[in-house]
């Protein structure tokens, strides 16, 4: 067994190859994450520039956070993109129905879209998701808009960032240049996202999805990350002292200064 996994929290916030930041529980990491996407948002429109954020549907647990906030705050999100990492796909390859349980575009629309008053609300042309049908729109909407000022995520049971699977037979170089794309959902992914999101339903889990590129997130301006489910503990030992490999996407993210994973003293603690 790597020595690794058996690190106590002093021996994991000892030395990570990916800058770790330990916090009390659940709700103060999303509440963390929901104050950083707010202040980068009224940074940028500070500065009257336009904020582009590439943003999770794991984890949710900041999207409450940051509704109330704006909500309460008056905060405008005209000038904001959110462009959301990754969607299901029907065995056809067609984006899952918005009614569907699983489906991050419903996720979005009830839980964060419908929530915030109308006068401040997203545009709904700047709320984009990944499209099987138009691959390579998200990728050129980036590099028109000037990039991506933060990438927001979680970390899947392999490493996965977004939907961007484990294919240990790449170089790290050639993981790191994969864009937008639809994609198969690997074994291990599908029984973990059943158990957290689906009450364990494998049978009618989806088989393919369609996914924002390794490139698109590695070259955003800021990475921020969060972890706080019990298998996490292994995750996020390999992520900041395993080798860096596309067998293990987020360890490409070492050696990287403009990236924080925040995770729990739970995740912290063996």
């Amino acid at each position: 067994m790597h020595e690794y996994y058996q690190y106590n929290a002093q021996q994991l916030m000892a030395a990570p190859k990916i800058p770790l930041q330990c916090m009390a529980d659940n709700d103060t990491v999303f509440r963390a994450i929901a104050d950083e996407m707010i202040d980068i948002i009224q940074a940028k429109a500070a500065a009257g520039q336009t904020c582009v954020l590439i943003c999770p549907v794991g984890p949710v647990g900041q999207y409450p956070f940051f509704v109330e906030r704006v909500n309460r705050e008056n905060i405008s999100l005209k000038h904001c993109w959110f462009i959301n990492m990754d969607e299901y796909l029907t065995d056809e390859k067609k984006w899952v129905p918005m009614e569907h349980p699983l489906s991050f575009r419903g996720f979005m629309e009830r839980t964060v879209y419908s929530k915030i008053r109308p006068e401040l609300n997203v545009p709904e042309d700047h709320r984009v998701f990944p499209d099987p049908e138009r691959i390579d729109y998200i990728p050129n909407l980036i590099e028109k808009l000037g990039g991506v000022d933060c990438a927001f995520g979680g970390i899947g049971i392999n490493g996965h960032l977004a939907f961007n699977e484990a294919q240990p037979e790449l170089t790290p170089e050639e993981f790191i240049q994969l864009k937008t794309r639809v994609l198969p959902i690997s074994r291990e992914t599908r029984t973990a996202n059943a158990i957290g999101d689906f009450g364990g339903v494998l049978e009618d889990f989806p088989n393919w999805c369609v996914t924002i590129g390794f490139h698109e997130i590695y070259n955003a301006r800021r990475i921020s990350l969060g972890v706080f489910r019990n298998w996490h503990r292994a995750v996020v030992r390999r992520a900041a002292y395993g080798e860096r490999t596309a067998g293990f996407p987020v360890s490409l993210l070492q050696g990287k200064d403009n990236v924080l994973i925040r995770l729990t003293d739970f995740v912290a603690e063996l």
